[in-house]
C-alpha cells in the first residue's frame, strides 16, 4: 500500500544546522526537497534565500572529498577479512589519517602492483612449465646427448601435427627425429631433435610454415632444452614465496590500518553527504529552513526527537499538500506479510503515481485465484506446496527466491482448492479412483460453461479495475474521466446481464429496463469520453474477452493430464505406465507453473492496471548514514 507521506518544514538556529542534519540523516526518513527553492522565491516566503557556505566550509569540503578518494584507493587493494574495533572517534583521528594516507597510498600501490606483476609471471610461466613438464618424457626417450638440441610446438589439432611431419620429411637428409605427445590440456606437443649447427634452418622452415614455436621468457631462453625444467621449477617457487610474502604484507597492513581507514571513511561520507545536502537548504539572517517528505506516521516520532535533542529549539510543522505538489511527493510502498511477496510482481511495475493505487495488494488477492482456477488440480497443488516448502527452506538468504517461493505455496493452496470444485487429481481418472467428483463442472466436457465462467471473472475484475479508476479520477479532481468510467462501468454490466437475459429463463423482463439503461450509458461515455471513447469501450470488451485465456491454458493443463494417464494405462507395463506416466505430468507441471504464471500476470498488468493504475511515482531517497 502506499504510504501517507506529509510534507514538512524544519526551522532552527544556523548554528544548529549540521546537528540537526545528523540527525535526521540517523533517523533515515526524511527525503529533503531542493525543488521548493522556485516557490520561495517566487514570493512564498521572500525572506527565505538559498543557503550559502562560506569559503573556509567549501574548502574543508574539497579537502574531505579529496581525502575520501586517496582511503578509497587504499581499501581498494587490501584484504577485508580485519574485523578488530576502533574506538578512537574519527573527528579526531581527522588530521592523523590526513597526513598518512599519501604515505599509505603510495606504499600500497607500489605493493599491489608488484604483487599484481609477480602474479601474472606467475600465471604465464605455469603455462610454461606444464607444457616443459608434458615436454620431458620425450627428451628422455632421445637420451642425452652434447651435440643435439630440441625445438618443442604446440598445436591444436592432429592435422597441424600431420604438417610438421611433411616438414620434417622433407628435411630429411638432415639429422631431424621428432616425437608427438598428446597433453593433458587435449592439444598436442612435437619435440624435433636436431644437431646444434642445424637448429635455426630448422626453425626458419617452421616459420616459413607459420607453426610457433614455444616462446619462452627471456632467463629459460639462453639454457639447454634440458635445463630449461628445471629453472622453470625454481623460479615458480620463488615467485611463489614472493607472492605469498607480498600479500602477508598486505594482510599485516590491513589488520594495523583498515579499521581505522573504514571508520574514517564512513564519517566522511556521511560528512560530504551532509555538506552536500546543505546546499539544498534555505535560510534567513538568523535561521535555516529544511523543507523535505517524510511518512506521515513518522512526523510525531520526528518532533519528539527533536524536541528532546534540542530544548525546542527546533520546529518541526506540517504544510499543506497542493494539488501541484501531488507529481512531487515520493512514493514509498509498505505492505503487510501476507501481501508482501507479491512485491517481486509489482517491482516489474514503474511506481505508481502518488494519488493511484499500490499494485501489490491486487496482485496478492487476484494472482492466485487466477492461477487456482487454471491449473485446478489436487494432485498438481499438493506437489507444488512440497516444492515451495522446499523453496523457502532451502533459499532464507535470498530474499527475491524466498518471496517467489511464498508465491507458489499461496498459489498451491488456490490450486488444492478449485482442483477439489473441479474433482481432478492428476487428472480426472486418478481423482475418479481417489472417489473425488467434480462439485462445479467437469472442465474437459463442459467448454461452453468453462467459457461463461472464465467471461463472468473478467467482467468483474475489469469492472473493478474501472470502480477504482473512477476513484482515483476523483482523487486527482478529473470529473470528466471519472464520469466516463462510471459509465462504461453502467455499459459493460449492463451488457453483461443484457446477455444473460436472454439465456436465463424468465429474465425477460429485464431486457427493456437493461436497453433503456444502454441508450442512457451509451451517449453518456461519448459526452464524457470524447472521440476516443468508442476505441476505449471496444478495447475494454476485447479485455474482458482476453479473460477466456483462463478456460484455454487450464483445458490444456486437463487435457496433457488426461492424456498422461491414458498413454499410461496402454503401455501394459506397471514400470513403463509409471515412468511415462511421470514424464508427462512432469511435463504438464512445468508448464502449469509458467503459463498460469504469465498469463495471470497478463491480466493483471495489461486488462486491470491500465483501468486505474497511474505510473511515474518519485522514489522515496531518505537522507541516510552511509553503509
Amino acid at each position: 500500500m502506499i504510504v501517507r507521506m506529509s510534507k514538512v518544514e524544519i526551522i532552527g538556529p544556523k548554528a544548529l544546522l549540521l546537528e540537526v542534519l545528523t540527525v535526521v540523516q540517523q533517523l533515515g526518513i526524511l527525503q529533503i526537497e531542493s525543488d521548493l527553492l522556485k516557490r520561495v522565491n517566487a514570493g512564498a516566503a521572500p525572506h527565505v534565500r538559498c543557503l550559502v557556505h562560506d569559503e573556509a566550509s567549501l574548502a574543508q569540503g574539497l579537502l574531505y572529498e579529496e581525502l575520501l578518494h586517496k582511503i578509497d584507493a587504499i581499501l581498494a587493494g587490501i584484504p577485508e577479512d580485519s574485523v578488530r574495533e576502533v574506538y578512537l572517534p574519527p573527528q579526531v583521528a581527522i588530521d592523523s589519517v590526513a597526513k598518512l594516507a599519501p604515505k599509505h597510498m603510495e606504499s600500497c600501490e607500489s605493493l599491489i602492483g608488484r604483487r599484481e606483476h609477480l602474479r601474472t609471471e606467475l600465471r604465464q610461466l605455469n603455462r610454461y612449465a606444464s607444457f616443459l613438464s608434458d615436454t620431458e618424457p620425450l627428451l628422455r626417450e632421445v637420451g642425452p646427448d652434447g651435440g643435439l638440441d630440441f625445438v618443442a610446438v604446440e598445436v591444436k589439432s592432429e592435422e597441424a601435427l600431420e604438417q610438421i611431419r611433411r616438414l620434417v620429411a622433407r628435411l630429411n637428409r638432415e639429422r631431424y627425429h621428432m616425437q608427438t605427445a598428446r597433453r593433458v590440456a587435449g592439444t598436442f606437443i612435437a619435440l624435433i631433435t636436431t644437431e646444434r649447427e642445424k637448429l635455426e634452418p630448422l626453425r626458419d622452415a617452421l616459420r616459413g610454415e607459420q607453426v610457433p614455436e614455444l616462446s619462452l621468457p627471456p632467463y629459460l631462453e639462453a639454457l639447454p632444452f634440458a635445463e630449461k625444467i628445471v629453472a622453470a621449477r625454481r623460479r615458480l617457487t620463488e615467485l611463489s614465496e614472493a607472492v605469498t610474502a607480498a600479500e602477508k604484507e598486505l594482510a599485516l597492513f590491513a589488520q594495523r590500518w583498515a579499521p581505522l581507514y573504514r571508520k574514517v571513511r564512513e564519517w566522511l561520507s556521511d560528512w560530504i553527504a551532509l555538506h552536500q545536502t546543505s546546499a539544498s537548504l534555505f535560510e534567513t539572517e538568523m535561521c535555516f529552513v529544511i523543507y523535505g517528505w517524510m511518512p506521515s506516521e513518522a512526523l510525531a516520532g520526528l518532533r519528539k526527537t527533536l524536541d528532546e535533542r534540542f530544548a525546542g529549539q527546533v520546529v518541526v510543522e506540517e504544510k499543506q499538500i497542493l494539488e501541484q505538489d501531488l507529481e512531487r511527493v515520493p512514493v514509498v510502498l509498505e505492505n503487510p506479510p501476507y501481501f508482501k511477496p507479491f512485491e517481486l510482481f509489482a517491482r516489474l511495475l514503474p511506481l505508481p503515481h502518488y494519488a493511484s493505487f499500490d499494485p501489490t495488494p491486487f496482485l496478492a488477492i487476484f494472482f492466485p485465484i487466477f492461477f487456482g482456477m487454471i491449473l485446478g488440480d489436487m494432485g498438481y497443488g499438493l506437489f507444488l506446496a512440497l516444492a515451495a516448502f522446499t523453496i523457502i527452506r532451502v533459499f532464507r538468504k535470498r530474499p527475491n527466491v524466498q518471496s517467489a517461493g511464498k508465491i507458489l505455496l499461496i498459489a498451491s493452496v488456490y490450486t488444492l482448492f478449485f482442483g477439489w470444485l473441479f474433482g481432478e487429481c492428476f487428472g480426472e481418472q486418478v481423482a475418479e479412483a481417489l472417489g473425488l467428483h467434480p462439485i462445479c463442472f467437469d472442465r474437459r466436457k463442459s467448454i461452453m460453461t468453462t467459457i461463461y465462467f472464465a467471461v463472468s471473472v473478467g467482467i468483474v475484475h475489469v469492472s473493478l479495475g474501472l470502480v477504482f479508476g473512477f476513484v482515483s479520477a476523483l482523487k486527482r479532481r478529473l470529473r470528466r474521466e471519472a464520469l466516463f468510467k462510471l459509465a462504461t462501468i453502467v455499459l459493460i454490466l449492463c451488457l453483461a446481464l443484457l446477455a444473460a437475459a436472454f439465456v436465463i429463463p424468465g429474465a425477460a423482463a429485464l431486457r427493456k429496463s437493461l436497453l433503456v439503461a444502454l441508450l442512457i450509458a451509451g451517449p453518456a461515455a461519448l459526452i464524457f469520453g470524447g472521440l476516443m471513447a468508442p476505441l476505449e469501450l471496444f478495447k475494454t470488451l476485447g479485455n474482458i474477452i482476453s479473460y477466456t485465456r483462463i478456460m484455454a491454458i487450464g483445458l490444456t493443463s486437463v487435457l496433457l493430464a488426461y492424456i498422461a494417464n491414458e498413454l499410461a494405462g496402454h503401455t501394459g507395463s506397471v514400470l513403463a505406465g509409471a515412468v511415462v506416466a511421470i514424464l508427462l505430468h512432469g511435463v504438464n507441471i512445468v508448464i502449469g507453473v509458467f503459463a498460469p504464471t504469465i498469463h495471470s500476470l497478463r491480466l493483471h498488468y495489461v486488462e486491470f492496471f491500465s483501468k486505474f493504475m497511474e505510473p511515474g511515482g518519485r522514489k522515496f531517497r531518505p537522507l541516510e548514514k552511509t553503509q
